[in-house]
Parts: C-alpha cells; structure tokens; sequence
C-alpha cells in the first residue's frame, strides 16, 4: 500500500464519530465503549488519512462471529495481526479509511495506546517531532512495507517517554 502523509483534517474526527455510531448498530451489546487514537486523533499533527479507532468489547472471542458480515460490509478482516487479543478490520481496501481495533476490555494495548495519544494531545513539542519523522520516513519510502517498519523503534520510544509521563503525571494505566 503506498503512503499517503495527509495534514491534520479536522474530518477524521467526524468520520470517527459517524463510524462508531454504524459499528454500534452492527455489533450492538458487544461493545463496552470506543476511542479514537493513533495520528489521525492528535489535533494539528500529520498523519496517514486511516481512521484508528479502538473498540472495547466484552469478550474478543465473541467478534470472530462477525468476520463474515464485516465482509460483507466491505471491511478487511485481519484477525489479530500479529497482536494477540486483538481483532483488527480493515476499511476501504487500497484507498483504506479505517482500522478498526477490537480489544477486550482486560486488555494492556488499551492503556498503551491511550496514553500515546494523551501524550501526544498534551506535548505540543512530541507532535510536532512526529510529525517531521513520519514525513521524512514519507520521502524515503513509497510503500507502508518500507514505512511502517521504519517507524517502529521511534514508536517505542515515544511510547516509553508518553508512559513515563503519565506515570510522573499520576495518570491511572489501568
């Protein structure tokens, strides 16, 4: 998939919105609550124009018995991809809209990915620094293949530091 290094549209915020609000007709008493995270979540940051959203469900098991209508739906059903505990779908095929990421409601991802979020609302400085990584790795590599793994030791270490803060800041991890 090629990367597509969007500016900040305040429309991702809608397209959330107007996605949780169709997820909950299909999966119903499923979902305990949803998040919108990842880039597309950050106000003013750059970010590839694919929707990460988080759905916190009851029980993980119970979501594989929705693989065939998600595809019917017009959604990629990815099983855990590569996280265990986690159930991702996919919106939009090549020209994808939406990663939606099912958690179980125990799950440690949740906070994890939260708190990278919330760090990244909150430090102005961390965004920005993002921001110009991601858009240089988009000058360097064409594809999500080359891309996304490039990313993936910065990611690790923006996560250490967002932890760290939530834990100096009293912010509860559970």
């Amino acid at each position: 998939m090629q990367v597509r290094l969007s500016e900040y549209n305040p429309e991702w915020a809608v397209g959330y919105q107007e996605e949780t609000e169709f997820l909950r007709t299909v999966f119903g008493e499923e979902i305990v609550s949803f998040e919108h995270f990842g880039s597309t979540s950050v106000p003013g940051m750059s970010a590839k124009p694919v929707i990460d959203m988080m759905a916190i469900v009851r029980d993980i098991a119970a979501i594989d018995g929705y693989n065939a209508r998600m595809i019917e739906l017009g959604y990629d059903a990815a099983g855990d991809w590569g996280i265990p505990g986690r159930r991702l779908f996919r919106k939009g095929g090549e020209a994808r809209t939406h990663h939606i990421h099912f958690y179980e409601a125990d799950s440690p991802h949740i906070a994890r990915h939260l708190t990278v979020r919330d760090y990244l609302r909150a430090r102005a400085d961390e965004a920005q620094a993002y921001t110009a990584f991601k858009a240089a790795l988009a000058s360097r590599f064409d594809e999500t293949s080359g891309y996304s793994p490039a990313k993936k030791t910065y990611v690790g270490e923006l996560e250490k530091r967002a932890l760290a803060w939530a834990e100096a800041s009293g912010r509860n991890l559970d």
